[in-house]
């Protein structure tokens, strides 16, 4: 599947490093100053961010001036060539260089359009969105304030979300056009696509009209849900079905509590949410993290121990199926980011390869646009 990825910061790259992960040839066409994300700090080299190498694994890089007439005629003649279309621009800008289904038709082009905008059609479609923005616009910022104080989550999830949802449709639309179906364009909106992912657990009450309550689900809405103090650090630990319960009672010598309606049921322990987490925090501050991680595994309670970025590379999990593999890169040294999660027949995936300088491929791009136009 070749795909051309006209996308930028990191809701498109994130789509577009999913598809290459699944076997996917992908073309970054990018302006003569590279995405912006190459300018982050922390690289060994100006336009090489840690952000780019790992959102771009596995893309040819081709520099491209599309303000200019000559390059937007010789991208539009590409178009033909792809499978899929990706480009997370306004749409008044994608009109602007011929990313439109109209445009794509006119030059024979039957590739899957997959458009990663801010807002769908509506009063705000060709306004500008970013991560921030949409957290505060979807609901997700309110959520995680509590309903009080709004804050950000502190990872890009707008972005990287719209990134998931844009790289499942357009598997859909190829395994539906694979079948028989009518082609069909795809369109990401961020702000709908985050208000279904923040409001399928938190809708509460509101989910009824009219409402029996209010919104936010009170067990991860508690000011005391987070890891728990052990004696010597923290462990994340969620006893959460009734049989967790009897074990982890039995265990802190209070199985008389079995019966009692604040442990007894997911809706009392819900209900007195608040209350339920102190009581474990209280008992779990007795013990040592080791010792906790011992209990817990032995009597089958989900548990977890609390790891920094850096302690992951040494995580008992992650380090034996080699989640960060160290590979060597052409310009950038010995380098190691995530590898693809995806698993098939329990083997993961062949690593798509590194990301490119700016414009490395853009020779290749375009002799092999002019190939092209010779022989047909």
């Amino acid at each position: 599947m070749r795909v051309l990825d006209l996308t930028s910061t990191m809701s498109g790259p994130f789509c577009t490093l999913l598809l290459a992960q699944l076997g996917a040839f992908v073309d970054k066409v990018e302006p003569p100053t590279g995405d912006v994300l190459r300018r982050v700090p922390g690289g060994k080299s100006p336009t090489m961010s840690p952000m780019f190498l790992a959102f771009n694994a596995g893309k040819r890089s081709i520099a491209l001036d599309l303000g200019v007439e000559s390059n937007r005629e010789l991208l539009r003649r590409s178009f033909a060539r792809y499978d899929v279309i990706v480009h997370n621009m306004r749409p008044s800008a994608a009109s602007r260089i011929g990313l439109t289904t109209t445009d794509l038709t006119e030059m024979g082009a039957t590739a899957v359009l997959c458009e990663i905008v801010g807002y769908g059609p509506g009063p705000l479609q060709d306004q500008p969105a970013y991560d921030d923005t949409i957290q505060a616009a979807s609901g997700m910022a309110w959520v995680q304030g509590n309903g009080a104080a709004p804050e950000y989550v502190r990872t890009a999830i707008a972005d990287k979300t719209a990134g998931i949802y844009a790289a499942l449709a357009v598997c859909a639309e190829l395994a539906g056009r694979a079948a028989g179906g009518a082609p069909r364009s795809v369109k990401i909106p961020m702000l709908e696509t985050l208000a279904a992912y923040t409001t399928i657990e938190q809708l509460g009450g509101l989910t009824f009209d009219p409402p029996t309550g209010p919104a936010l689900y009170a067990r991860t809405a508690s000011p005391d849900r987070r890891p728990y103090a052990t004696a010597d650090g923290h462990i994340s630990v969620m006893i959460y079905t009734d049989r967790h319960w009897r074990a982890f009672l039995a265990e802190v010598g209070q199985a008389d509590l079995v019966t009692d309606p604040r442990f007894a049921t997911l809706e009392g322990r819900t209900t007195n949410i608040d209350e339920v987490y102190a009581f474990v925090a209280e008992h779990i501050g007795r013990r040592t993290t080791a010792d906790w991680i011992t209990t817990l595994r032995r009597i089958d309670v989900p548990h977890a121990s609390v790891n920094s970025i850096g302690a992951l590379f040494d995580d008992e999990q992650l380090a034996a199926v080699g989640m960060f593999p160290l590979k060597g890169h052409p310009t950038e040294g010995l380098i190691q980011t995530a590898r693809s999660p995806f698993l098939f027949d329990d083997q993961p995936l062949s690593s798509p390869g590194y990301a490119e300088r700016l414009g490395a491929s853009t020779a290749s791009f375009i002799d092999e646009q002019r190939a092209r136009t010779a022989e047909g």
